[in-house]
């Protein structure tokens, strides 16, 4: 029985480096990706909260992540008030975990924003012009708007934001019956400093 090979990463703590970034650039760029919708953790009023995003960009040489939120919405809410925040994603095929935590800054009127809407398909708009906000309640599951792809262009940009993440601290875990490998890296700075740690 031939065995699958081991990944060229397993035991190179700078390719496993590089190989989570390169992960986390493919997830934002194809949606079949286990790491195009990490999950997302904020701190709320009274505890953390959780919830899934897209991810749309992934920059290794800055160390930053990119996703993007209705600024009405509770995250773009609690991203304000503390920008403390965590991301996981698991691809079950590639049998890889990869967590970051670090701080986000919401996007909201600048630069990264308007380049953000601009890059954005005109189904994505469509959801920043609903009525009525995220987290509203409702009479009926149904008892909301949503725009068309031409209004939303105008309607919606008012309620969208670019959030990007910061990441402080990196922590990637390999699943094989030979061996588990996971490693972390920490940011002092600009540089990374990391290694080896029991899965």
């Amino acid at each position: 029985m031939t065995r699958t090979p081991l990944p060229d990463f397993y035991d190179d703590l700078d390719a496993t480096f590089a190989e989570l970034w390169r992960l986390l650039a493919e997830g934002a760029a194809h949606g079949r990706s286990g790491f195009h919708l990490p999950v997302l953790a904020t701190l709320g009023p009274v505890g953390p909260k959780l919830r899934t995003v897209v991810l749309r960009e992934a920059d290794a040489e800055a160390g930053t992540l990119r996703f993007h939120c209705d600024r009405r919405s509770d995250k773009a809410a609690e991203i304000l008030a503390n920008p403390a925040c965590a991301l996981a994603a698991y691809d079950e095929a590639a049998k890889i975990q990869i967590r970051i935590e670090g701080r986000a800054t919401l996007h909201a009127d600048d630069g990264v924003a308007q380049a953000a809407w601009a890059g954005s398909r005109a189904m994505s708009r469509v959801c920043y012009g609903a009525d009525p906000a995220p987290g509203t309640a409702l009479a009926t599951g149904g008892a909301y708007t949503l725009p068309d792809e031409q209004t939303a262009a105008t309607l919606g940009r008012p309620h969208f934001a670019a959030v990007s993440v910061r990441a402080e601290r990196l922590d990637f875990l390999y699943l094989d019956r030979r061996g588990h490998r996971r490693a972390a890296w920490r940011r002092l700075r600009n540089d990374w400093t990391g290694g080896w740690i029991a899965p």
